[in-house]
């Protein structure tokens, strides 16, 4: 039974299966994106110079425009709305006045990206897909109708109409994208035998999308497009979705013949867009001009969104591979995008906003000269893995390892459970975090950089209300009291589990950005640099170990009361470096603004010359100045 629900064709777009009420709101806009692709593929065989060509063909299609119709009426409130609709208005009246395929097909391709950008719809895998098993899987589920080689002619195909599509029909192939197939395969074809394969996962669906799309290519044009991708990297393949969601056809009309055949190429060796150095870059640099366009057309707060994520989706993923190769190179394309995203913050002219993306992108295009050069050489790899992990986790080492020696000099090992708790399910969740981020939910680099802020804002938090704490203790008569009351249950249930928080806060911060650095990392070292990148994050995982280690023996040396104090003082200034850093990562993300100032910038210290961040630092100062000076203020006075 499960072979015949294969019996129509994936090439002809699923014809859509609920009604508009029907529909859950969720699906929505999946539902109107494969109404649009069928409309912008069939309706030009069902209207020829004015004429309907196939009657029931065009009343369907009659049907569908009135339902994208009226499911963008039930979508979420969204300023584009308003326009998404008046599109359909016209698109409904262009089919009915049996306008020119190409004008219909043109609208409803322009409504397909408008509705992708406006309500973020998934069109892309998360990662390349596995191709090896694509070919088991179509055999089991597809072979019986469309045959083995995919022209229409299984055995259970006698019979059925429509008969199952021939995947080697070059003229319909260059007209369906991969992400047509994908919808196909999930949504299935209403009417039909064909149902929603939603029983195979998300990653199979993918993968059998495009072994059939690869089904009725020529040997001779992928192989020519993969000489053209060596030979040079094009702007038109950033990254996966922009593979998957043009067709052959669109991808010719819109970069010219070369693109298409390394269209060809990429749709066998999907893996190569991850594999290459540069294809952040390139993400960036498409990002980027998405962003100019978005600007030119008065779009300003989707230009500051493109303009972030050009940032963060793109160009920070490469910054470990640059910074071997090039530090100052990155440095400033960190400072000329800081510009750029300022210009568009206070609306400046357009002229101005082109002039600085030209800039950023002339930079873009050193970096990825760089990148592209090569795999990084084994001691670029090992420096870079070394100073991921050292950056990345020296604060949360210094953090533990100064809660540690409080525990052990309290004489409370019984609550160490609670420190190492926290980072130990830190980690767990930071890896469960990059597991659904890379396998389940897309999650974008400013949703990554909120995470990150807000757990910096909180750990800056926690850690003062520790240091305050430890400070009460540090003078000698509080602390023998505090020694009195220890074992009837000092050092209480509030405190240990803010102990264990800002633990667990210290280490998720990083966890999951650490992780995507090594990845990206991993792709430029290439499979002969792994084991450099391995030493490199030994070496460094050393390093931290040892750290913690100096810092549990110094706090062991010194006396209690000025260990209570020196400890008090550390975790406080770390609150100010955390208090920075999560600024920072709250402006990368969009959610503050930058205010950018004259003044020295010390990322290891959380310092960064912008306004919002150096404000809160420097009140978290003068906070911190005058709680530890109180107490002595108020004993001269009692004296």
């Amino acid at each position: 039974m499960v072979l015949v629900l294969c019996a129509f064709a994936l090439v002809s777009p699923a014809r859509p299966q609920p009604t508009p009420a029907e529909t859950p709101a969720a699906e929505r806009p999946q539902v109107i994106l494969h109404i649009l692709d069928y409309v912008g593929v069939d309706y030009p065989e069902a209207v020829k110079d004015g004429r309907v060509a196939d009657e029931g063909e065009y009343r369907e299609q009659v049907e569908f425009v009135e339902q994208a119709r009226a499911l963008i009426g039930q979508l979420d409130k969204r300023t584009e709305q308003a326009a998404l609709i008046a599109d359909a208005e016209r698109l409904v009246t262009l089919v009915q006045n049996k306008r020119p395929g190409a004008e219909v097909a043109a609208l409803a391709g322009a409504m397909r990206w408008g509705i992708i950008k406006a309500y973020g719809v998934e069109v892309a895998p998360r990662r390349p897909p596995d191709l090896r098993h694509a070919a088991a899987v179509y055999a089991a589920q597809c072979a019986a109708c469309h045959g083995a080689d995919g022209r229409g002619d299984g055995p259970a195909a006698k019979g059925l109409e429509p008969p199952p599509a021939n995947f080697h029909d070059r003229e319909r192939m260059a007209q369906r994208s991969v992400y047509g197939l994908y919808s196909t395969i999930t949504l299935g074809v209403s009417g039909t035998a064909m149902t929603a394969y939603r029983t195979l996962g998300d990653a199979e669906r993918w993968a059998l999308a495009f072994y059939v799309a690869n089904l009725g290519s020529a040997d001779g044009e992928a192989q020519r497009g993969a000489e053209l991708w060596q030979a040079a990297r094009t702007d038109a393949f950033p990254d996966l979705a922009s593979v998957v969601t043009r067709s052959p056809r669109e991808i010719e009309a819109q970069h010219g013949r070369d693109a298409a055949l390394v269209l060809a190429h990429l749709l066998r060796h999907p893996d190569l867009l991850a594999r290459s150095g540069g294809a952040a870059i390139g993400k960036s640099a498409a990002l980027l001009r998405e962003s100019v366009a978005a600007y030119r057309e008065g779009h300003g707060r989707r230009a500051q969104e493109l303009a972030a994520s050009s940032y963060l989706d793109g160009f920070e993923t490469a910054e470990a591979s640059l910074d071997a190769l090039d530090r100052a190179l990155r440095g400033d394309v960190e400072a000329q995008m800081i510009r750029y995203r300022a210009l568009l913050r206070d609306g400046a002219p357009l002229a101005d906003v082109e002039a600085q993306a030209a800039t950023i992108e002339a930079l873009l295009d050193r970096a990825r000269d760089l990148l592209e050069a090569g795999t990084l050489p084994p001691s670029a790899v090992f420096a870079s893995a070394f100073v991921i992990l050292l950056r990345e986790g020296l604060e949360a080492i210094v953090v533990i390892a100064a809660l540690y020696a409080l525990l052990v000099r309290a004489g409370r090992r019984d609550a160490l459970a609670y420190l190492h708790g926290g980072w130990l399910l830190a980690l767990i969740v930071g890896a469960l975090t990059w597991v659904v981020a890379s396998y389940v939910v897309a999650v974008s680099g400013a949703t990554r950089e909120l995470t990150e802020g807000v757990s910096a804002l909180a750990a800056a938090g926690v850690l003062l209300y520790v240091g305050f704490w430890m400070h009460d203790k540090s003078h000698a008569r509080r602390w023998q009291a505090y020694l009195d009351r220890r074992l009837a249950g000092a050092l209480g249930g509030g405190t240990l589990w803010a102990l264990g928080a800002v633990s667990f806060l210290a280490v998720y911060r990083e966890a999951f950005e650490t992780v995507l650095f090594y990845e990206a990392l991993a792709v430029q070292a290439g499979p002969g640099g792994h084991r450099a990148l391995v030493g490199g994050l030994a070496v460094a995982a050393i390093a931290l170990a040892v750290l913690g280690r100096l810092i549990v023996q110094g706090g062991a040396r010194l006396p209690l009361g000025l260990f209570f104090g020196a400890s008090a003082v550390l975790l406080a200034l770390l609150a100010v470096v955390l208090a920075g850093k999560g600024i920072a990562a709250l402006q990368e993300a969009g959610f503050i603004p930058i205010h950018q100032v004259s003044f020295p910038s010390a990322p290891l210290l959380g310092v960064y010359p912008n306004l919002q961040g150096l404000l809160l630092q420097a009140l978290l100062v003068v906070v911190i100045a005058l709680t530890f000076a109180y107490p002595r203020l108020a004993a001269r006075r009692s004296s």
